[in-house]
Formats: C-alpha cells, structure tokens, sequence
C-alpha cells in the first residue's frame, strides 16, 4: 500500500493499544500539528486510523485580571477606602475615598460602576456611603481571580521548570479545574480580566485494517504539496502526484483589523441623514456654557447645569468673546421671557457663568451656533442639519449610560412645522434600521414645547429603551437667535441604536475599559 510521506509517518506512530493525541503524534514524527490533523483525516478516510474528538475549554487570566489579583479588584480598594474614611456611618465625599483608595485613570470608573453592583453600598450627588454588612472577603468574582491566578503561576512555574513555557502566552487552567459558577466566570471575562478558549483536542487510534496494513509494509508515495513557480516554468507539475487538499483540517485563526461596530453605526447614520438632505454640522467639543445652554433658554439655576453634571476647564476656564448682540438677548429671554405672554425664569443670570468653558453635555451646542448665524453665516429656511459627535456627562454608569457618548443630533427649519411632521421623520430614519416600532411618550424640555421622548424594542430582551429625546424649539430658544419660523430637532443616542441593531444588551460592551472584544470581533450591524 502506498500513501503520502507524512501519512505513513503518522500511521507508523500510532498505536493500537492507546489513543495518542495530534501533539504527541507531532512530536513522535517531528511534523507539524496541522500536517499531523490533515493526515489523520485522510487515513480515518481509509478506514486505517479511528480518531475521537473533545472540546477542553480553559481559562487563562488577563495581565489586568493578574495585577486585581494581586493588589485587589478596584471595587474592594474602594470599598475598604470607604470603611477607612468612615462612610459606613455617614456618606462621605466621592473624591475624599477615591483619594484613600489610590485608584487612578480608568480604574476609578470601574470601581465606580461595580461599587453599586456589587451592594458595597451607594453614590449619590458625589457622596459615597458604604455598607457595613458587606463583604469583600466573600466576593465571587475576587475570589475566582485570585484562585485563577494562583493555578496559572503553578502552571507557569511548572513549564517553566520543564523548559517549554511560553512568555507571550498567558498559562490556561481547565475550566473544569476552577471552583466558580457561570455567572461569575461570564462577569470577569465580559470585565476582560480573563479569557476563554476552546481547543478540539484529537487522538488517533489504529484500527484493525490499519495493523493489518503495517504489517503488509506500507511504503511512501512521492507527492507534491504545494505549487511552486518551478514546477509550473519547469512543466514537471504535469507529472507529480498532488497530495489531496483536505479543507477540513484545522487552521490558523486570523483576527485582522476591522472597523469598530459603533463607527459602522454612525457612518450608516450619516449616509441615511444626507440621503434624506440632511447637511452634516460640526463644532468645538468644549464649548462657553452660554453656547451649551444658555441659547437653549435653560436656567442657569437648572440641576444639570451644577458641577456633579458637567465636565469643567480648569484651564482655560472661561472663553475670550462672546457675540454682544446675542449675549443681551438671550439675557431679556432669561430674565423678562418673549413675546407678550412672556415671563423669562425671574432667576439670576450671570455672563460670567455663561463664558464658563465646559465638555459639551449635548450636541445642541451646535445647533445653537448654527442656527444663529455665528457658525457658518445666516441660514435661510427650509433647511435641515445633523451631527454624529460625541457628547460628555457626569451619568452614574450602567447598562445604558455612560461618562462618554455619541449623540446623533439634528434640526429642521421651516414653515408650519407640527409634532406630525417630527413623528414622521423619526418614522422614516429608523425604518432604515428595520426599527418601526417607535413609541412615544410626552416629556418636559426647558427648549422645546411641545417635548417627546423616542422609545425602541430591545431585540433581545424584549425591553423598551429609551433612544432619543425631541420637540419643537421654543419661541424664547429661537427670538434671540433671530429665527423666525418654525424648528423641530432632536437628540438621538448612537449607542441605543446600535444596541438595538446588534442584540447588544449592555452599552459598556460596546466601548470603554470594559468593552466586550468577543462581541465586536463578531457583532453584525443588521439593518
């Protein structure tokens, strides 16, 4: 019997009395394992070899997941920061325990959006109280860490002692191996701390047929497995036997760059918005409060204007000029109201405070720039804009809100517009999506009346979700900015959409430090 080199190498090495798996076959004929895989398939083909399959799953700990478990995940640091500071007995300033703590950079979110979670205790309006009852030492998910880590540096010390440990890459422990539910393994890999892989896992066995053959003497054919330009210049390709061309062997996995799902979302925005003639808007990300706010005739007494919302400049802290003309009107909105119906807030009004530079908390910034004709000269209506730009704001993090997020803004100017006319166009932007089930439900805005709230189906969960705000600009918004027809606009979340065309059930998978890598090398934009 004759059978290609590397087939007969392997058929040698195997043995009837024990399977040997594709690693120890390699070894023995010093092939690679995918040469060793291809030629398996081919003899169990033959009826020569029997090979069995198994799925291991292992885990192996992050460099993140290794530093919590040595120095603690961020959450429990703060926590017993928090015991430090006294914050089981009375709230205490966020910043005073976070200063305790010695977390920094990303680390302080996380701990701050697994504080909560986890039931250490509450942060509300800066203030951070902590509950005495609970427990870090029983913590699952810091527990299952740490055993992780432990196992990994055993296994590490081990190979190492052997002589074959790889430094690149992080030593894998048996799932089976590890004392910790699904729940808690799915929060610390959906956290990046650790990763899972699957390994198919096959040994071979020899069967009766393929003792009989060895016995027979089975002797190598000469066999060409590759093309290359000598055989094809030479024409000896026209008598070589080619070796057949298994697809079914294993293969590299390749993960190459790809765009990220939430860029494939807003470009996807951006091209329905232009072909329903829309003109795209941009503008400075840290913006004068006056341009912020103040045009959209919020007070400057308003909640969310306070520094627990909003993202301050240090330096510069304040912007050089403003327009003088514009300043002073929308002032005499704030302070008399317009029109003759008009009341305006009857609350102080500061220009100082409107010059205070801050991260804009909505996208409306521009539209205000716009609409008065300070951005890119007078517009005449009808006319329509949007942007996809990111917006900044001091949200407690949780499955649908974050400190960063991208707003898909947008206005149009014209005639005799009505709720109607705003209804119908959100109808006809989501339709693109395949969303079209839209609910509404009536809101309050300081700028806008009448005011709407935009609300989808989760795919997934079944959930409402709340994808958007809406309504007509308000006389008082629109008078100082010397327009004089009607503005119906909207802010629409980005992220919601995109979590509503890809099933995604948390926006933190979506980007950020705890981004589910997994979900965006496999997520599918679905239209």
């Amino acid at each position: 019997m004759q059978l290609p080199q590397a087939q007969v190498a392997v058929l040698e090495a195997a043995s009837a009395d024990e399977a040997r798996s594709v690693d120890a076959l390699a070894a023995a004929t010093d092939l690679p394992p995918e040469t060793v895989t291809g030629a398996l398939f081919a003899l169990e083909e033959e009826g020569l070899v029997a090979v069995d399959e198994r799925v291991e799953e292992t885990l192996a700990v992050t460099d993140e997941g290794r530093e919590y478990a040595n120095a603690g995940l961020p959450e429990v640091r703060l926590y017993r920061a928090a015991l430090d500071a006294g914050a089981d007995a009375e709230p205490v300033q966020m910043g005073q325990v976070i200063g305790r703590s010695g977390l920094e950079g990303p680390q302080v979110d996380i701990a701050l959006s697994n504080y909560a979670r986890k039931g250490y205790g509450t942060i509300d309006s800066g203030e951070l109280a902590a509950d005495p009852d609970a427990d870090p030492d029983a913590d699952a998910e810091a527990n299952a860490l740490e055993t992780l880590a432990e196992a990994a540096a055993a296994d590490e010390d081990g190979e190492a002692g052997a002589g074959d440990a790889d430094a690149d890459e992080p030593a894998g422990v048996p799932a089976d191996a590890v004392d910790a539910d699904a729940e808690t393994l799915d929060e610390l890999e959906r956290r990046a701390l650790l990763e899972r892989s699957e390994t198919t896992v096959r040994s071979a066995t020899l069967t009766e047929l393929g003792v009989t053959e060895l016995m027979a003497g089975v002797e190598a054919a000469e066999t060409v497995g590759q093309v290359t330009p000598e055989l094809l210049t030479s024409g000896e390709w026209r008598d070589v036997e080619f070796a057949e061309y298994n697809v079914a062997a294993d293969a590299e996995e390749l993960r190459p760059g790809r765009v990220h799902v939430l860029r494939r979302t807003a470009e996807r925005v951006k091209e329905v918005l232009v072909g329903m003639g829309f003109r795209e808007m941009d503008g400075p990300h840290a913006d004068a409060d006056f341009w912020i706010n103040d045009c959209l005739f919020m007070p400057q007494d308003h909640p969310a204007r306070t520094h627990w919302d909003r993202f301050a400049l240090e330096e510069p802290s304040h912007i050089d000029e403003l327009p003088a003309d514009l300043v002073e009107r929308v002032e005499r909105a704030h302070r008399e109201g317009v029109g003759e119906d008009g009341e305006g807030y009857h609350s102080p009004w500061d220009e100082d405070f409107a010059r205070a530079l801050a991260l804009r908390g909505h996208t409306t910034s521009l539209s205000t720039r716009y609409l008065s004709g300070h951005q890119i000269g007078e517009i005449e209506p009808p006319a329509r804009f949007f942007s996809v730009e990111k917006a900044y704001r001091n949200d407690t993090l949780d499955a649908t809100h974050l400190l960063e997020f991208f707003q898909i803004e947008g206005w149009v100017m014209a005639e005799e517009l009505s709720v109607r006319d705003l209804m119908g166009t959100f109808e006809e932007f989501y339709a693109h999506f395949g969303i079209e089930d839209i609910r509404f439900k009536p809101h309050y805005n300081p700028y806008t009346e009448p005011s709407f709230e935009l609300f989808g189906t989760h795919p997934t969960t079944g959930e409402l979700i709340e994808i958007g705000n809406s309504g007509i600009f308000r006389e008082e918004m629109l008078e100082p900015l010397g327009v004089d027809c009607d503005v119906m606009a909207w802010g629409l979340a980005l992220e919601r959409l995109a979590m509503l065309v890809t099933g995604a059930e948390d926006i933190r998978d979506l980007h950020g430090t705890l981004a589910d890598l997994e979900f965006l090398r496999n997520a599918e934009v679905i239209y």
